[in-house]
């Protein structure tokens, strides 16, 4: 991997560096907490700090860019659903530019906007279309994967080839059964091992 200065740095060394700022800015155990799949859980990651942290959303976005070179996959677009996808796919879209292989950014909303132009997927130009695009959606942890789907049903919807699905952290939940019967390739950067062993 070729970091924005131009610098070597290994993919392994970057992910060893990411999982150690989680860990830090987002992992904790406690009592158990509700999630946003509706379970219940004594380990819990908030990525907000680690996807807002300027090392964090760097390592994210290269280690995704990364991860879509190794395996020749040519995006157009890269996006999710709001909140979680925002911030990592602007940063996907800021470093992709700086490397020279643009892949532009796009949200999806929970609910149409009631005004304007009440869409539901944010980003494109006036002209612009998801319609026959390559299109990567991310999120921040992925439990049963369902706010991914929704991003992915969404972006199929307006036309979008959803080519993958990268999530920062898979708790290893069972989502891998619901991506598989959605037709959705699931690639996790991190897992549930990384932090519990």
């Amino acid at each position: 991997m070729v970091d924005v200065l131009g610098a070597e740095l290994s993919g392994a060394v970057a992910r060893a560096r990411l999982i150690e700022i989680v860990r830090a800015r987002s992992f904790q155990v406690g009592p158990e907490m509700k999630l946003a799949s509706g379970r219940t859980s004594t380990f819990y990651f908030n990525m907000k700090p680690t996807m807002l942290d300027p090392e964090g959303a760097y390592l994210i976005s290269t280690l995704i860019l990364e991860q879509l070179a190794a395996d020749g996959v040519n995006a157009e677009l890269v996006g999710g659903l709001e909140l979680g996808a925002v911030p990592i796919a602007s940063c996907v879209c800021a470093v992709s530019h700086r490397v020279g292989q643009p892949i532009s950014a796009f949200l999806v909303r929970k609910q149409a906007k009631e005004h304007g132009t009440k869409s539901l997927i944010e980003g494109l130009g006036r002209d612009e279309r998801l319609a026959g695009k390559r299109v990567v959606i991310v999120e921040d942890v992925t439990t049963t994967g369902g706010s991914a789907i929704k991003a992915a049903e969404a972006v199929r919807a307006e036309g979008g080839n959803v080519v993958r699905v990268i999530t920062i952290v898979d708790r290893r939940e069972g989502a891998d059964a619901a991506f598989a019967a959605a037709g959705l390739d699931l690639r996790p950067l991190l897992t549930m091992a990384d932090f519990v062993g």
